[in-house]
């Protein structure tokens, strides 16, 4: 009797084991929310607005631009009972082209909570999640695209302890802009809306550059950009560039 009862004791406490392995394991792929696509490139209304975009594009033809790169302080998500959703990244292309080369972060919310997690994407083809990237509130992120010749790109993300790389390719790309961009995602089947702007607080974007060089350099135009609605209502406003010409904030207004 006392051996049954002892295989007995193992036995739970092995099914136990098992179940709670299987219930982390849950919990943990839970928590990598899937990547939203960052579709489509910018709803520019004239050269200083959007309904998507807030923060500074660099931009000049095709060719100009071969390396963008930033740092972010991850912002905090307030939630309410709404679902919302707010990117944060640098990339190339996109301002005025079809095409984007860009990765980042994310601050969602959903049944009142936030959740973050990082992203890569090369649009037109989808999002990827970057797993096993912990994106925390208050950290800063680094991020560059480079472009390496061929159609090739080189992505990096870091920051919190984790980094991230990855070698894309794209057939022609247009390398005509450099973005530094705080974004309402938008979800696309047929035709494509914004979703609403989770309330991030304000975005802080820093060591911005392109090809070496700060935002505002003069062989290229650029222009900051507001985030509005389609009846002109402000979602995310871009404060002015620092002296050094790489840094700014981005704060939210609306959702």
């Amino acid at each position: 009797m006392r051996v049954f009862r002892v295989f007995a004791i193992v036995s739970l406490a092995i099914l136990a084991t098992a179940l709670f392995a299987a219930a982390t394991s849950r919990s943990a792929t839970a928590q990598v929310a899937p990547a939203l696509s960052h579709q489509p490139p910018a709803f520019l209304i004239g050269h200083s607005s959007s309904l998507n975009w807030a923060g500074y594009s660099s931009y000049a033809g095709d060719g100009t631009f071969t390396d963008v790169k930033g740092s972010w302080t991850q912002p905090t998500g307030t939630c309410s009972r709404k679902t919302t959703y707010s990117s944060f990244w640098v990339g190339l292309d996109g301002y005025n082209s079809s095409t984007v080369e860009q990765l980042g972060t994310e601050a969602d919310c959903s049944g009142g909570k936030p959740s973050y997690y990082a992203w890569w994407e090369i649009y037109p083809s989808p999002s990827n999640s970057i797993r096993g990237f912990t994106v925390t509130p208050g950290v800063t992120y680094t991020a560059e695209v480079k472009y390496l010749g061929g159609g090739s790109f080189a992505l990096s993300l870091s920051g919190g302890g984790h980094s991230f790389s990855t070698t894309q390719t794209l057939a022609n790309p247009a390398l005509s802009s450099a973005e530094w961009i705080a974004e309402a995602p938008s979800m696309c089947a047929g035709s494509c809306r914004v979703l609403p702007l989770t309330n991030f607080g304000k975005a802080h974007f820093s060591g911005s550059s392109a090809n070496g060089a700060a935002i505002n350099n003069s062989a290229w135009q650029f222009d900051p950009l507001t985030m509005v609605t389609n009846g002109g209502t402000v979602k995310a406003s871009t404060g002015p560039l620092t002296a050094s010409g790489t840094a700014f904030d981005v704060t939210w207004a609306h959702s």
